[in-house]
């Protein structure tokens, strides 16, 4: 599953350089898929759908950090747990229950992302 920021968050910014794939943004910062990928241009996303890894997104939230979840890959291929959860002061980055997701899954999407 992916990791979320809850809005306990005192935006200290702590955990954004941590995320290996620049899944994390601060409040009110629109977001890219090519953000600390190899992403670039158009691309084909595992599910077959089509985006611009380099046009820009709506920011998840405006108050509070920010995990985009299709970029959150609880940093499998990097890491042995989410370095989000290991560096909050604030026990804000949580298990997103909307976004379960198998840990096949998210070391492909980390291959898809950084691989390209």
């Amino acid at each position: 599953m992916a990791i979320k920021i809850t809005d306990a968050c005192i935006n200290c910014g702590a955990c954004e350089p941590e995320c290996p794939n620049s899944a994390i943004y601060e409040g009110a910062i629109d977001w890219r898929w090519k953000d600390k990928t190899k992403l670039s241009g158009h691309i084909t996303f595992p599910d077959g759908t089509k985006g611009d890894a380099e046009a820009y997104h709506p920011a998840v939230s405006d108050e509070v950090y920010y995990i985009v979840s299709g970029k959150c890959t609880e940093c499998k291929g990097f890491h042995e747990e989410p370095q989000c959860k290991a560096v909050c002061p604030v026990d804000c980055c949580v298990d997103d229950p909307d976004h379960r997701e198998t840990e096949e899954v998210l070391l492909d999407r980390q291959k898809f992302m950084h691989s390209a």
